[in-house]
């Protein structure tokens, strides 16, 4: 019975980052109308940058963290004016396939300048535990506290970017640029201001997500940007333009993996190894079938 408990907390660590993970694909669909595939690459970036920051040059994790975090948002605005800005107009498809391709030049950028090395990034938790729950002597339920230090920095994060966006000056002309951006324009808005900055705020929270995932004493490869594909799943469940949607998926995506681990071994091996990385996808498709804009998507009307 304490197997539950413990998968189910461990999941809404893992959750924590899918819902960052999403949140930096939603503000720049939401901004630019543009689904971000080149995210992987940035999470990726900002996870090696934090390694060569706080473990070779010796910085405070934190400093690492938020030089690493500033440093990719920089890049990312930068890919924004380059590759992106050229394809406003030419269809959602077309810029799709330019943000893969900017992927791709990523992945080869992050192999290049680390010499294709596995790494690791700082461990501030230790891999240090906390005991919900006493059994026979023994703790029944424990919880890492890198487990907390996920849930409570993207909860921190997620909070003050939504108060920003819906307080400051700056966040709300990203809102009105995000709901139309001709109209945005007529009330003296930069449409292309915005742009950078949608995808600076998605470039830093991307490599915010990949430090909190190796944070954990393990190993990184250059391969693990993979990872940020798993936040799909997670971003289409909860609706690609709802930020409260991409919260919610990536907690239910984190949770759903992290319960099918725990049980499907032992219950349904059948299934094979690994199944838990199929879990999301199944998920998502069910959601679909009865939700084709996701729990909290907009839903289109067309009228013909």
């Amino acid at each position: 019975m304490n197997v539950l408990p413990t998968a189910i907390i461990s999941g809404l660590g893992t959750g924590a980052v899918y819902a960052l993970i999403a949140v930096s694909f939603v503000v720049i669909f939401r901004a630019t109308g543009v689904l971000n595939f080149a995210q992987p690459g940035l999470l990726i970036l900002g996870t090696f940058a934090t390694s060569v920051l706080a473990v070779d040059v010796g910085l405070p994790f934190a400093v690492a963290v938020a030089l690493a975090v500033l440093v990719v948002a920089l890049l990312a605005a930068g890919v924004e004016r380059v590759a992106i800005r050229p394809m406003v107009g030419r269809g959602m498809f077309p810029t799709a396939l330019v943000t893969v391709g900017v992927f791709i030049v990523l992945l080869i950028l992050a192999f290049r300048l680390f010499a294709a090395k596995a790494r690791t990034v700082a461990d501030p938790w230790q891999l240090n535990q906390l005991c919900l729950a006493q059994g026979d002597g023994t703790c029944a339920v424990p919880v890492y506290h890198y487990t907390v230090g996920r849930v409570v920095v993207a909860a921190v994060v997620l909070v003050l970017l939504g108060f920003w966006l819906t307080r400051s000056r700056t966040g709300l002309a990203m809102r009105a640029t995000a709901l139309d951006q001709e109209a945005a324009m007529a009330q003296g808005i930069d449409v292309g201001r915005m742009f950078s900055l949608s995808w600076a705020l998605g470039g830093g929270l991307a490599a915010l997500a990949g430090v909190l995932l190796a944070s954990t004493g393990s190993v990184v490869q250059a391969n693990d940007a993979l990872f940020a594909l798993v936040a799909l799943p997670a971003l289409i469940l909860g609706g690609i333009d709802s930020f409260r949607g991409a919260v919610v998926g990536g907690l239910v995506i984190g949770v759903v993996t992290a319960v099918t681990a725990a049980y499907q071994p032992v219950h349904a091996p059948w299934l094979g190894p690994n199944f838990e990385n199929v879990v999301p996808y199944v998920v998502m498709i069910i959601v679909l079938l009865i939700r084709p804009y996701g729990l909290f998507g907009t839903r289109e009307v067309q009228r013909v």
